[in-house]
């Protein structure tokens, strides 16, 4: 064993001092890489202590509450006075109608409020009429009492006289001849009562009559006057639906913007609904900035942001304000929304749309349009 142990092989001096070396020098090593780290992370935490202030995203679009410009009359389309890419402000007119059937339904309107003024004032004179009806029946009411009156007096003699040539008949001193002249006096004389009795009943039934009709003439024009009786209000709104119509054949610009989409030409029959083009309020835009779920723990409605687009490059900067954020993410409006109730789901990182405010104007010095990319930065410390 011990010569065994002799006739092992001694360490190289040259070799440990070439180990000593390496570990010191993985040592030092190992000592840099941690001053490295131990100062990326003071620096990160002073970033997001003190500088991180703001998030961005590069997933940003213009967008435009568009206005669809469509006719609200039937026609045959007369002119279109505008082209795509043509600027036009707030009530320029952009399409004409044929307005000549629209002015035939304002004739028949004006003409059917003139007859309806014309009957309230027929009615009205009726009243008058039924008025002077009533008076008269009253007048001819008093006749007939008269009539009667006299009848029944001339029937009363009537019947005096038959009593007393009976009582003369039984003596003898008058004819049977007389006393059938008495007879037939009497039966004229209640013919006459009867006849005047009808006719004073007819008088009074005369006078119900014109009151029935003086009351029901009355009740349609109670209340009311020439502009304000039923049929001349019903006049007065076909009027002002006509002369609405009338106006409707111009067609104009419901603000500034620039025309995009017509699909309109001359000659072409138009119905309600119809889009005849589209209509871009370049004055009014807005982006919608696409942010990661996790950037948006910080931001606000109302706080500022910078915005740049390709159009321009980086020299040109538009500031903004957060207005809201989405009802919900892109993929939950999707026509086939994501469906993570699967075995393989796999966890993608949403982005939500942030809508913000453009400064109209930035805008009017350096016109956007719909649908040009953009990047945007908010400010998280503004208020």
């Amino acid at each position: 064993m011990t010569d065994a142990s002799n006739t092992l092989p001694d360490t190289d001096p040259a070799d440990q001092i070439n180990d000593q070396a390496l570990k010191a020098k993985r040592k030092k090593s190992l000592g840099f890489v941690a001053v490295i780290l131990i100062i990326a992370a003071i620096l990160f935490l002073i970033w997001k202590l003190f500088f991180n202030h703001s998030v961005s995203t590069d997933n940003a679009y213009v967008g435009a509450e568009t206005a669809s410009i469509t006719s609200m009359v039937t026609g045959q389309v007369e002119k279109v006075l505008v082209s795509d890419t043509q600027t036009v402000k707030q009530g320029d007119v952009l399409v004409l109608v044929d307005h000549r059937d629209a002015e035939i339904a304002v004739a028949q309107a004006q003409a059917e409020l003139l007859k309806a003024q014309r009957q309230y004032k027929q009615s009205a004179a009726n009243s008058s009429s039924l008025n002077s009806q009533v008076f008269v029946s009253d007048e001819a009411i008093h006749s007939a009492e008269a009539q009667v009156a006299k009848a029944k007096a001339e029937l009363d003699k009537a019947q005096d006289d038959l009593n007393r040539r009976q009582q003369l008949s039984a003596t003898g001193a008058i004819s049977k001849e007389e006393l059938s002249t008495a007879q037939a006096a009497l039966n004229n004389a209640q013919a006459g009562y009867n006849l005047a009795q009808a006719g004073w009943a007819q008088a009074k039934s005369s006078q119900k009559a014109a009151q029935s009709n003086l009351a029901a003439n009355e009740a349609l024009i109670q209340g009311s006057n020439e502009n304000s009786t039923p049929d001349v209000l019903v006049a007065q709104a076909k009027l002002k639906q006509a002369l609405l119509d009338l106006e409707r054949t111009e067609i104009k610009a419901p603000f500034d913007g620039v025309v995009t989409s017509r699909k309109i030409q001359v000659g072409q029959r138009v119905a309600p609904g119809s889009v005849l083009m589209v209509v871009v309020p370049i004055s009014q835009l807005y982006v919608d900035a696409n942010f990661k779920e996790s950037q948006l723990e910080n931001v606000r409605p109302g706080q500022k942001a910078v915005l740049t687009s390709d159009l321009y490059g980086d020299s040109v900067e538009f500031h903004g304000t957060v207005l809201g954020f989405s009802g919900g993410t892109g993929s939950a409006f999707a026509l086939i929304p994501a469906q993570n109730a699967t075995g393989n789901w796999i966890k993608v990182v949403q982005r939500l749309p942030v809508r913000i405010q453009l400064d109209p104007k930035e805008l009017a010095e350096h016109p956007l349009r719909v649908g040009l990319s953009m990047e945007a930065q908010i400010d998280l410390k503004s208020k």
